[in-house]
């Protein structure tokens, strides 16, 4: 009996932690290593712990776009040696300010050029609070700051590719690029995309799901159905998988929007949740819960 009771105990546990095991697999493993994905001739999605890398390749050397955690920076650096090391690195592009798109920094900085908009730089003079996450983050050295800015867009040739950094303002922060790769047509959301899940926008930092909502639709208009779309968390994704992630942008502000119309306030709004319409969009590391409080907070 003691045998057979230890059994299903075994079994039970091993069901409870099937779900959790799933999401590890879908995002990001929560491992040192990188898994690297071909997206076209020479360019990579690099993926590790946080957001999502572009590694471009080619006779002029390496750009990358995001160089994640610097807990990964020796693993971004074992990986970077298959495509030639960090003697052919020309190019970082930080998408915008947050640790887990720019830590990589710290110990890349010193092999190539950073290039951001205005408000990275801005950002990473100073320290930082994410306060969802409780994270700090303190002022990084000058070898870690972006040392080419820009305001509004910028072009970079380099290995007979032409790449336009564009800046959508105040969308996930108030310093976001998206990078467009036009030869390859391949573009780099950064955090304009979190494909498959809710998203965080970090409202404290000048993000607002409604401006997100048009920089995506924005970036739509440009893209076409065989663009390769590289989101900043989330698996490689194409132009019907954008449209998605603006369908349920446009499609949660609307239900709370209403919801707040008819006079409901945070709490009860977030008592009656959202349609189950969204129920898979649940699969991340954001809850319904603060993505309502999300919406309801970027609707004022």
């Amino acid at each position: 009996m003691n045998l057979i009771k230890s059994w299903l105990m075994s079994v039970l546990f091993f069901i409870s932690i099937i779900p959790a095991i799933s999401m590890a697999e879908k995002h990001h493993a929560d491992t040192l290593t990188f898994k690297s994905i071909k997206v076209s001739e020479n360019i990579w999605m690099l993926q590790g712990k946080g957001g999502n890398i572009a590694l471009m390749t080619g006779q002029q050397g390496l750009l990358m776009v995001d160089d994640d955690y610097k807990v990964m920076s020796n693993a971004l650096i074992e990986e970077v040696k298959k495509f030639g090391g960090l003697a052919k690195l020309t190019y970082i592009i930080n998408t915008h300010w947050h640790g887990d798109h720019t830590q990589g920094n710290l110990a890349l900085g010193s092999h190539a050029h950073i290039v951001a908009h205005d408000n990275v730089r801005a950002r990473l003079l100073t320290s930082q609070e994410i306060k969802l996450f409780k994270m700090v983050s303190e002022p990084y050295p000058e070898v870690a700051l972006p040392d080419v800015t820009y305001t509004r867009s910028m072009k970079l040739y380099i290995n007979n590719e032409e790449v336009n950094i564009v800046h959508y303002a105040t969308g996930h922060t108030d310093g976001d690029s998206i990078v467009f790769f036009k030869k390859a047509n391949v573009v780099h959301m950064g955090d304009h995309h979190f494909s498959g899940f809710f998203p965080f926008v970090d409202l404290d930092h000048g993000g607002n799901v409604l401006h997100m909502a048009e920089n995506v639709k924005a970036v739509l208009a440009i893209i076409n159905d065989k663009t390769k779309v590289i989101p900043g968390h989330g698996p490689l994704s194409s132009k019907s998988d954008l449209q998605d992630f603006y369908d349920m942008l446009i499609g949660t502000s609307a239900e709370v929007k209403n919801m707040k119309d008819q006079g409901l306030n945070l709490d009860q709004i977030k008592s009656k949740g959202l349609s189950k319409r969204w129920e898979s969009w649940t699969d991340g590391f954001i809850s319904t819960e603060v993505w309502i409080d999300t919406l309801y907070n970027s609707l004022l």
